[in-house]
């Protein structure tokens, strides 16, 4: 697979962006929802905060407030042996768990697709009961002259997907919940096919421990229904353990061409593909059997958690794949595929 990685990654970084409060320090930026809007480059950042600590046997979090309607923190102690800090995203206590860190979305724009200017506020973060632990990993479809978002939301209740819409950036409309928890990794077709929306999705079976990519319709974008099953992680494969939906599909001369995250039993996320029927999505095309991008620059490898390449967000254009994406859920980075070469891994088209 020809890859070419941007010279100037990491093209955000933490340092790049201004923290949303002076007492918080931004320890990620990454997973941004990408789209064109009035001859720019529009990037919707996922941006990690947590507080600053100022005593070396405490961590800090931030936890939004519905009645206070703000972000209030919460302590845990390095020397209590009910917190558990081994996983560096979480807090997991016997009864219940936290993030780390508190996420938000935040607006960057750019003429060139690289150089961002980024601005100083969050777009669109906490605001509800059910993002009282962040807004995170928005995925950007635009249908119809509006764009949409699917973004997650996480509570001490579960991991929802919620659905808000803008029509310039500046102003968002939430919609709610679109699917109920566990599920998350929800892309929207940005058409109808057959005069209904689609999407896919992935729930969680904690019974079966399945982690799989599903596909739902939908008459107004809102009410999801008529879900089937698509694909799995491969057994013996780079993705044995769970694969969900990563960037927005688009059409193909072949069909809708799905760029995946897959992640093995060494907890490293790769990038693989899946093509899907142009009119009838939920049948699977083909499917590449090795990732198409893995982690493999230093700054890919290495970070807040390492071994990791995670698109929401890519631009199709002059028949390459624009990849937007978080390296080691740190920073954000850029790279081009192209389409020729990922039709070969599919084993597609001309070759």
């Amino acid at each position: 697979m020809s890859v070419f990685r941007s010279p100037q990654n990491p093209i955000i970084g933490p340092k790049d962006v201004k923290p949303s409060r002076k007492d918080f320090e931004v320890i990620g930026v990454f997973n941004a929802g990408v789209t064109r809007f009035e001859g720019q480059v529009i990037l919707l950042l996922r941006v990690a905060e947590r507080p600053i600590s100022t005593h070396p046997d405490m961590v800090l979090t931030g936890v939004y407030d519905i009645t206070q309607r703000n972000i209030v923190l919460k302590e845990f102690s390095k020397n209590d042996p009910e917190n558990d800090f081994s996983d560096p995203r979480l807090i997991t206590r016997p009864s219940e768990t936290y993030l780390t860190s508190i996420s938000h979305l935040r607006l960057a724009h750019s003429a060139d697709g690289i150089n961002f200017d980024i601005e100083n506020a969050p777009a669109f973060g906490p605001a509800n009961n059910i993002e009282s632990f962040g807004t995170e990993d928005p995925r950007i479809s635009l249908i119809d002259g509006t764009y949409y978002v699917t973004y997650v939301a996480v509570c001490p209740n579960g991991v929802t997907t919620c659905l808000t819409s803008t029509k310039n950036f500046k102003s968002f409309k939430r919609h709610g919940i679109i699917f109920c928890p566990e599920n998350k990794d929800v892309v929207l077709f940005p058409e109808l096919i057959g005069g209904k929306y689609y999407a896919l999705h992935r729930p969680v079976s904690p019974l079966f421990q399945r982690q799989d990519i599903w596909i739902a319709e939908s008459p107004d974008l809102i009410c999801w229904g008529n879900h089937q099953f698509l694909c799995a992680p491969n057994e013996n494969g780079w993705d044995k353990v769970r694969v969900g939906a990563s960037a927005v599909p688009f059409k193909t001369e072949y069909g809708w061409l799905e760029i995946y995250h897959g992640v093995g039993s060494d907890h490293r996320y790769c990038l693989g593909a899946v093509l899907l029927d142009a009119t009838q999505p939920w049948k699977v095309v083909a499917r590449a059997e090795n990732p198409i991008f893995e982690p493999q620059a230093d700054y890919e490898t290495s970070g807040f958690f390492g071994n990791v390449v995670f698109t929401c967000g890519l631009l199709y254009e002059q028949d390459k794949l624009k990849i937007y994406y978080g390296a080691a859920d740190t920073a954000i980075c850029y790279a081009e595929l192209p389409l020729r070469d990922v039709f070969e891994a599919l084993s597609v088209g001309d070759r």
